[in-house]
């Protein structure tokens, strides 16, 4: 099979296609012929091995594992031993960790649930790590209520798109952070209100939730922005030195009592990815696409999102 393999890190460039051999389904494990894959700005950073520390996962001075890709949706080819869940045929979207830059992928029958019937296989794609981050950490660490006040710093992005209508579904009353030229989409998935970062500082008010898809803001701007009794949750960081600031001072606060500021990690599983399942097919939550790219053109597609200007997902679509 055709995949894009990196076997140094570094810019998008080192993304090359190549002939793979082929995965097949063992004891438990599902093998997926791949329609559809979406990005996450993991996909960049695994790609150039930075922050330096991830490489201790991914491999010190080469990666271990070259094939990028977590977000997949396709076709079920065929199931190993033990597999209860699926057959060949179904339509399935997940997230598989890695590998999904590829016409074939194979992973346990865990990470993938059967497509939500009013999604395309390429919509389906753009869902799951994003939407499961955004799920958690609004409902999860953020223990939304009907009627609590959460802001979403990030909210024309890729995880911030569904956290604004993840937000809604549960009831709060939502503010969206977002550039001028993302207003009106923000608006448009459920948006109470809107504030344009470029012109208004968001830490004017408090809420009962932050929900930040950005990382880009201090510890004292969250403070500042919460309610006694609020929450911060970080779902993603700008530099490394503004994660480890959440880490480090982000515990202190919240055993201080009242406010709790925490970054967060997603944990993917198949009960949450048929929640949202549920969800998408009630109609309460729809994937946003910025762009569709062609498999040929993955690289072109990292590049892209790297520059950090997407509204909603990237996708690839696979022939």
């Amino acid at each position: 099979m055709k995949a894009f393999k990196h076997e140094r890190y570094g810019a998008s460039d080192v993304l090359e296609l190549q002939e793979v051999q082929k995965p097949v389904a063992g004891a438990g494990e599902v093998l997926v012929k791949t329609q559809a894959a979406a990005l996450n700005p993991a996909d960049w950073r695994t790609m150039r091995g930075d922050p330096f520390f991830i490489r201790l996962e991914t491999g010190l001075f080469q990666p271990k594992f070259g094939i990028l890709g977590a977000d997949i949706a396709g076709r079920v080819e065929a199931v190993g031993p033990g597999v209860t869940r699926f057959k060949p045929g179904d339509e399935v979207f997940g997230d598989i960790g890695a590998g999904g830059f590829a016409e074939y992928a194979c992973a346990p029958e865990e990470k993938f649930a059967l497509k939500p019937t009013n999604l395309s296989l390429a919509e389906a794609a753009a869902v799951p790590k994003a939407a499961i981050t955004a799920l958690q950490g609004i409902r999860d660490y953020g223990q939304t209520q009907p009627g609590q006040t959460v802001l979403i710093n990030g909210a024309s992005g890729g995880v911030g798109t569904f956290a604004v209508q993840i937000a809604k579904s549960l009831g709060a009353i939502v503010t969206g952070v977002c550039s001028t030229r993302n207003l009106e989409l923000v608006r448009s998935i459920g948006a109470d209100h809107v504030v344009d970062y470029t012109r208004e500082d968001f830490t004017n008010q408090t809420y009962d939730l932050i929900f930040d898809a950005v990382g880009n803001r201090s510890v004292g701007d969250y403070q500042r922005a919460l309610k006694p009794a609020g929450i911060g949750v970080i779902a993603g960081f700008t530099t490394l030195t503004h994660m480890v600031k959440i880490m480090l001072l982000g515990p202190w606060i919240s055993k201080r009592g009242g406010q709790k500021i925490a970054p967060m990690n997603a944990n993917i599983n198949q009960k949450d990815l048929g929640f949202l399942k549920g969800l998408i097919e009630a109609g309460h939550v729809k994937p946003v696409i910025d762009r569709c790219y062609p498999f040929g053109q993955i690289p072109e597609a990292v590049a892209y999102l790297e520059k950090g200007h997407a509204r909603g997902k990237v996708v690839i679509t696979v022939k």
